[in-house]
């Protein structure tokens, strides 16, 4: 068995737990932790994971932030400048980052009910795009909008609660439920 149909069968498992009402923001959101390597194959897989959701009782829905900065980009009327010098970029990446978050938050407000789960794809996109972009940071701020569950595809590690996307040095404490490829793992 792959470490993909491992992650789908340990998420399975996880969806079939009962849910609990009167959990704290940051404890409606799960980890799918993976080896970043695998971010193909884990798209490809998103049918399976659905499938497995709806199995479990709960509905399915998908927030993808894959292209979000390169269609920013696209909108911005400096981008052939900042193309051209990357560094000057810097001080409007905070703006991106606040369009993102108001993005993911209105399509939360439509996709999260109080029975399903809203996969977050394209997590690692925003890797590399400084301080002011963290993967960390948007969880932080969607968090109190997710009436089901939150699962955010993540490709990286983590160690205890210490999240390192795409291997990175520095990491975040977070204290979500963490759902592992890792053979025998249990809920």
């Amino acid at each position: 068995m792959s470490r993909v149909e491992d992650l789908i069968q340990n998420y399975a498992r996880f969806a079939r737990l009962p849910w609990m009402d009167n959990l704290a923001p940051p404890q409606r959101v799960w980890m799918a932790v993976y080896n970043p390597e695998e971010e193909r194959r884990i798209r490809l897989s998103l049918p399976e994971f659905a499938t497995v959701t709806k199995q479990a009782g709960h509905d399915w829905e998908t927030i993808d932030v894959t292209t979000a900065f390169e269609e920013w980009m696209a909108r911005h009327e400096y981008r052939d400048a900042y193309f051209a010098s990357p560094k000057l970029m810097q001080p409007e990446l905070p703006s991106f980052f606040g369009g993102l978050v108001d993005s993911v938050q209105a399509e939360l407000g439509t996709k999260s009910q109080g029975e399903n789960v809203v996969a977050l794809v394209g997590a690692g996109s925003l890797f590399g795009l400084g301080q002011s972009v963290k993967v960390s940071a948007l969880i932080e701020r969607v968090e109190g909008l997710v009436k089901g569950r939150l699962l955010v595809f993540f490709p990286g590690t983590v160690e205890g609660n210490n999240y390192r996307l795409m291997g990175a040095q520095d990491g975040w404490n977070y204290h979500a439920a963490v759902i592992s490829s890792e053979k025998g793992w249990s809920v």
